[in-house]
């Protein structure tokens, strides 16, 4: 149980978050030893203060470690996070040694961090963990990447992770990502020393610099007058405006956009964020469910993406076509939502609801036109060049393939531009049929318009009743699970008009909404108490005898269930209250953290 840190914002693994000292530090942040700081400001931050002085927090207190007999109990207060005593190994260390002298760290009331390695980790009740021999990490990511998923899921989720000895400009964003909290700067200092000129691409030798391409304080002379410890007060200054940059990304949600382009200036790092895409269950459980962020598919690493996998992941195999018309393929378009664009409205006008639209996309895969709106299906872009790499194709391709295996429709029209034919013409080998092709050389030709009206022209047309109850009950299927859209909604009435459309029971009760800038469902209670009742998949949380106003904090919650992501919507039960919801931190974290927001209370019932 932790006194002294709360995270307060998520993307992925990565955590905004205060460690609660008595001046508080908003994490990910560069640390320093609090007596190294005091003795460089004794020196008035002359040539002889440490180099990180002024810029990292000067809250660690690190008593030491000894070997011969077990060190007392250090003494600590509140402003500082007092690492307790333990036995350092280098990396390497066989596990039989490290659990032959696992420590037994004492309980104390004042911040403290437990030193363990990426076997031995386990809860210590300490606020934060320092990763021994972590700097043998640096480098390698097949290590690096089993250490952190290995230590952060055997640590508290309330935790801070501090990781000594690695950070650089240039890594600090991808230490991150994988969970890190707190880095100090003594491999910059190193560096520096050693005539590295640090950068987030990289690093250049001194020698090889005719100017100093930095504005930081320590770069503001000539050239020829700075030498190796002012080197490593740049390399340190960096290192504190790469943290600030990476702060930024995770406040507005678009670390990962961050990390795709900035990890390619080393190769082991490109490796290791490739390597986490690997550990889908790592990232999915830290991964929102929803955001406003837009995501930048730049690169074809995007594919891999959390968000991208997951959407691919529910259309094929929760989403259910409730239409008996023939299916329409048709390609993206640069605007979102696709039915705000002047071509979907072509295609639109062709179609006449006489066929159900799906779009086809990179990186995204298929997007039926019920969930257009839902995330990250309106919250993308991508770039265009009019040729679709191997990978994109295989991707499309295999999506498309799994959502008609699914899905039945009388036949297939593929109303696409020629750089989609070799997809749909993959997916007609691989499942032994065929497709009509509408376009002529462009899809929003009148030739191209015409033959799509023609195919079409003895179909009928499905009513705006049938859209709208296809649409609810199609979010519902991929929001909350295989057959949930008919579970909930059997006795459908919709009011209001898309997208803010209303489901209503027969008797006139409001189930639930369609939030506009997320394309998902959000309960009333009265839809709570039904999605309770019914044989959908329910995420609930069983909180303490209280009545929630506004938010559940962690300490309330009795248990939760792990299904649970940020941003899903959550029932909430208790002897004194039901309450619907969306959840603040996943399951795990509900169930297992002392600090917090839990979830947001939308709506809340108090019991007798």
């Amino acid at each position: 149980m932790t006194d002294y840190f709360e995270v307060h914002e998520r993307d992925g693994a990565a955590r905004l978050a205060e460690l609660r000292l008595d001046s508080p530090v908003t994490t990910p942040a560069l640390v320093t030893d609090a007596d190294r700081a005091d003795d460089a400001d004794g020196a008035g931050q002359g040539p002889d203060a440490a180099p990180e002085a002024g810029v990292a927090h000067p809250v660690l207190s690190d008593p030491g470690s000894g070997w011969a007999t077990e060190p007392d109990a250090p003494e600590g207060d509140d402003s500082r996070l007092t690492i307790l005593p333990a036995r350092g190994f280098p990396a390497g260390t066989p596990d039989e040694v490290q659990d032959a002298f696992e420590p037994e760290y004492p309980d104390v009331d004042f911040p403290s961090a437990a030193v363990v390695s990426a076997t031995t980790a386990t809860d210590h009740g300490t606020d934060a963990y320092v990763l021994s021999g972590a700097h043998g990490l640096a480098g390698h990511a097949r290590a690096f990447v089993d250490a952190m998923i290995g230590v952060r899921e055997a640590i508290p989720p309330d935790t801070a992770l501090y990781l000594p000895g690695v950070a650089t400009p240039a890594n600090v964003a991808t230490l991150v990502y994988a969970g890190v909290d707190l880095v100090d700067a003594d491999r910059a200092v190193v560096r520096g020393t050693q005539g590295r000129y640090l950068t987030v691409d990289g690093h250049q030798f001194l020698e090889d610099l005719d100017e100093l391409p930095c504005a930081c304080p320590a770069c503001q002379q000539p050239r020829e007058e700075f030498d190796r410890e002012d080197c490593a007060r740049h390399n340190v200054n960096a290192l504190a405006a790469a943290l600030k940059t990476v702060r930024r990304r995770i406040r507005d949600g678009r670390l990962r956009d961050y990390i795709e382009g900035q990890a390619r200036h080393e190769q082991w790092l490109t490796a290791t964020f490739r390597r986490l895409d690997q550990q889908y269950a790592y990232l999915e459980e830290r991964t929102p469910i929803l955001r406003q962020a837009e995501i930048t598919a730049a690169t074809e690493d995007t594919i891999r993406r959390v968000e991208i996998q997951r959407f691919a992941e529910r259309v094929t195999s929760r989403y259910r076509n409730r239409f008996d018309n023939p299916l329409v393929l048709v390609p993206c378009s640069a605007r979102k939502p696709y039915t705000d664009s002047q071509s979907h409205g072509q295609y639109h006008d062709a179609v006449q609801w006489r066929a159900h639209k799906v779009s086809m996309t990179s990186p995204i895969g298929v997007v039926p036109q019920e969930l257009e709106l839902t995330y990250p299906a309106q919250h993308y872009d991508s770039v265009v060049t009019g040729r679709w790499s191997a990978n994109e194709i295989e991707f499309v391709a295999n999506v498309l393939e799994r959502y008609l295996e699914r899905t039945d429709y009388p036949r297939v029209i593929a109303h696409v531009p020629e750089d989609y034919r070799p997809i749909c013409e993959r997916v007609e080998e691989s499942l032994g049929t065929e497709f009509t092709y509408t376009v002529e050389d462009h899809p929003t030709t009148t030739d191209s318009l015409g033959n799509l009206a023609s195919e079409l022209s003895g179909e009928l047309k499905y009513g705006k009743r049938e859209r709208q109850h296809n649409t609810v009950r199609a979010i519902a299927d991929y929001q909350f699970g295989d057959g949930a859209g008919d579970a909930l909604f059997d006795d459908l009435t919709i009011r209001g008009s898309q997208p803010g459309l209303q489901a209503h029971d027969g008797d006139g009760n409001q189930l639930a909404v369609v939030v506009r800038p997320y394309g998902t469902l959000a309960f009333t209670l009265a839809g709570a108490r039904r999605w309770v009742e019914s044989d959908a998949p329910t995420k609930r949380v069983e909180i303490d005898d209280f009545v929630p106003h506004g938010s559940v904090l962690a300490p309330g919650i009795v248990d939760a269930d792990e299904s649970i992501r940020v941003g899903d919507e959550v029932v909430f039960e208790g002897p004194s209250a039901f309450a619907v919801g969306r959840a603040e931190m996943t399951g795990p974290e509900m169930a297992r953290s002392s600090r917090g927001i839990a979830a947001h209370i939308r709506h809340v019932d108090e019991r007798d």
